[in-house]
């Protein structure tokens, strides 16, 4: 499954790695996606993860591994980019 043509808001996703160690190993569902981060909501509190320099698993098809790179695209320009 291509991750880009997928909605993110709604996905259940951990951070596997982040250049923040306090943010590693979190986990969440995805509320709001910008250029450059995922908020995730977890445990009631909204935490801003960047993108950059992070990787992620999506709790889609069993579980998909991705580099916040792949994904650091404003969401409606992450969609149209892979057409």
């Amino acid at each position: 499954m291509n991750l880009r043509k997928h909605e993110l808001i709604g996905l259940e996703v951990e951070v596997l790695h982040a250049t923040d160690p306090s943010q590693a190993h979190v986990r969440g569902r995805v509320v709001d996606e910008t250029r450059n981060t995922l908020v995730l909501e977890i445990q009631g509190d909204e935490k801003r993860i960047p993108k950059h320099g992070s990787r992620f698993r999506f709790e889609i098809q069993g579980g998909l591994e991705v580099d916040g790179e792949e994904i650091r695209f404003r969401p409606e320009d992450r969609v149209k980019k892979a057409r």
